[in-house]
């Protein structure tokens, strides 16, 4: 009878134990809701601000993670472990800044973004797909969606569950320096190609309810709509400036992709370095908590750029405390600071205790960062899956990159006359020349956001230039010859059947970007002159946007817009010799000199080179 009590005694204590070691938010069955107010119940301010607080891998660390609570580690263009690092070395990094973060008092996990733009294209191998505006011309929503879900397996691949993609900016004038990275002029098609949402972080399901993030499973990653709003808007198309517009303009050209982006179950949006009517968008508390949080009902966070909250003030930093207030206070969440973590934190922290910003309103900050952890599962698989490293720059996305290439390039010209066209060409041509600066190269084909954050011109990753692709391609007894640079005295003597030359602009993103003039720098108009004044020829033009061509064009007899293609090279070929018909249409107006600038479609003065919607189209060569 002694032994009972003992017994009963026994079961209680471990009860005890397993009730004591029990905590609601570690329990990934109960309420969503449920498992946000536990945690946060448990949190210091320490804590929260720290879950506020993004920085950059190059100043991180397990230590640095683990005594400041950081919520996320990020990427910045280029910033990679090691040059040409593997996926199994990424990997090894991020679970390293993970193993920090579970160390915490809490074990709150963190998150790790990184600038997957067209494909995972920081990393050295991954499938770099056409940039945004290539895209456009496809007018192909299911396509686009595609390339999102190969992406998401690439950006896993590396143990990266955040990416900071899509841009839906609508780019009014090319002027800008990222409209490379805007799908068209026309906010529909922008809205259409929202769909890259569901690719990468997977189909909200039928009965979701509007507004809430969301992410299929371990193979998916969340996303980032940016840059909240106008970025694609300001005057004279200068990076970072002023969006001129009235609310209407706005509501009806710059926003109409979010609302679609939210529907999609969007996780983050990312807020953009311009202002709308003079005031800073990182500032902005109507558009932010008003009209975005409040009237749109968005319920996931809100992200910064890349020091962003600095730029509010002239010069940028020039009153770091009054930057921290203005932003948090606006609405944003999460804060890419992304160096000077400490002056960050405790900026914000100061503010807290003295009474400029409310708890509720770091209350607000960390529910939405935390349900979007929750929703994304990072707190039952806060570790990277070696497995996944296989996806990296697999056969079959690069096989889906050459079908975008084929579809997203444009037919502007084919032939002095539409009764002798020049495309298809001929495979069976006795010898051909291929020339241009960027006939064999592949920095140039991929452009800006690639291996560097600037891009690079020469053999930076792995692909297929458009030279190794005309190779590929012809007969085994067609002479190809290529001279980057040629005198016309050389292609006359030479015989050849026809000329390619491949020439566009030289890789670069953002600011970099801005030009005033969209002119073809040297030796591009020299060579186009010296060889098609010289043998029939098509011009292939590798350029992130529309760019001055039309001095050009009566010596040109075939003129093909093949945009950012990437790395599947190969799919230029595919079009060019009739495997395959152009079917890209332009997403951009092509206007004929700057002066006329911004024009797009709808204006009541529209006089382009190459109306938007412009693309002439060929059928396959059957057999061929």
């Amino acid at each position: 009878m002694g032994k009972a009590p003992l017994f009963l005694f026994g079961v209680l204590y471990l009860f005890c134990i397993a009730d004591a070691d029990y905590t609601i938010y570690k329990d990934p069955k109960q309420p969503l809701n449920k498992r946000i107010k536990d945690l946060m119940g448990k949190m210091t301010l320490e804590e929260k601000i720290g879950q506020m607080t993004q920085i950059e891998r190059s100043v991180a660390s397990a230590e640095v993670v683990k005594k400041y609570f950081i919520g996320s580690v990020l990427s910045g263009g280029g910033s990679v472990p090691a040059p040409q690092a593997s996926p199994e070395k990424w990997i090894d990094m991020v679970n390293d800044f993970q193993k920090g973060s579970l160390s915490t008092r809490l074990g709150i996990p963190t998150i790790y973004g990184i600038d997957a733009v067209h494909g995972n294209n920081n990393v050295y191998k991954a499938t770099i797909f056409p940039h945004n505006i290539g895209l456009g011309a496809t007018r192909d929503p299911q396509l686009v969606k595609k390339i999102g879900a190969a992406t998401a397996l690439e950006v896993r691949a590396t143990g990266i569950n955040y990416a900071f993609a899509p841009c839906i900016a609508v780019c009014r004038d090319p002027r800008w320096g990222r409209c490379y990275e805007s799908y068209s002029e026309d906010p529909m098609i922008v809205r259409s190609m929202t769909e890259i949402i569901s690719g990468l972080q997977g189909d909200v399901p039928a009965n979701s309810r509007k507004g809430v993030p969301y992410l299929g499973g371990q193979h998916k990653v969340i996303v980032s709509a940016k840059h909240y709003v106008g970025d694609g808007g300001t005057t004279h198309g200068i990076n970072e400036n002023n969006t001129v517009a009235s609310m209407h303009e706005l509501l009806s050209i710059h926003m109409p992709a979010y609302y679609d982006s939210i529907i999609k179950g969007v996780s983050t949006i990312m807020v953009s370095y311009s202002s709308f009517n003079g005031t800073k968008m990182h500032a902005n508390r109507d558009l932010i908590t008003g009209f975005l949080k409040k009237t749109q009902r968005f319920r996931g966070f809100v992200i910064s750029d890349w020091q962003g909250i600095d730029r509010i003030t002239s010069p940028p930093h020039a009153n770091y405390t009054y930057s921290i207030l203005a932003a948090v206070n606006a609405g944003i969440d999460m804060v890419m600071v992304p160096y000077n973590y400490t002056e960050f934190i405790d900026g914000l922290t100061f503010l807290v205790k003295n009474n400029f910003v409310s708890m509720a309103r770091i209350n607000d900050a960390v529910r939405r960062i935390l349900r979007v952890k929750f929703t994304m599962g990072v707190f039952e698989n806060p570790l990277a899956d070696y497995s996944m490293a296989k996806y990296l720059g697999i056969q079959e996305h690069r096989e889906l990159a050459r079908e975008a290439v084929r579809k997203s390039l444009v037919l502007l010209k084919n032939g002095k006359s539409a009764e002798k066209p020049l495309i298809p060409l001929s495979k069976t041509a006795p010898k051909i020349l291929v020339a241009g600066t960027h006939a064999d190269d592949i920095g140039n084909q991929c452009g800006g956001w690639t291996i560097e954050w600037q891009g690079k011109s020469g053999n930076t990753t792995a692909g297929t230039t458009i030279l190794t692709a005309v190779r590929n391609t012809v007969d085994p007894k067609t002479e190809v010859v290529f001279s980057q640079n040629p005198d016309s005295g050389y292609v006359k003597q030479n015989n050849f059947s026809y000329a390619i030359v491949v020439v566009g602009e030289l890789p670069y993103s953002e600011t970099m970007g801005d030009s005033l003039n969209l002119t073809l720098a040297e030796p591009a108009p020299t060579i186009i002159k010296n060889v098609c004044g010289s043998v029939k020829c098509v011009v292939v033009l590798v350029t992130g946007r529309p760019v001055v061509i039309q001095p050009l064009v009566d010596q040109i007899d075939a003129l093909v817009a093949a945009w950012l293609p990437g790395s599947e090279g190969q799919g230029v070929a595919d079009v060019l010799f009739g495997d395959y018909g152009f079917s890209g249409k332009l997403p951009h107006t092509w206007f004929k000199t700057v002066d006329q600038l911004p024009m797009n479609v709808g204006d009541r003065v529209y006089d382009p080179l190459y109306p938007f919607g412009y693309g002439l189209t060929t059928n396959p060569v059957k057999g061929n």
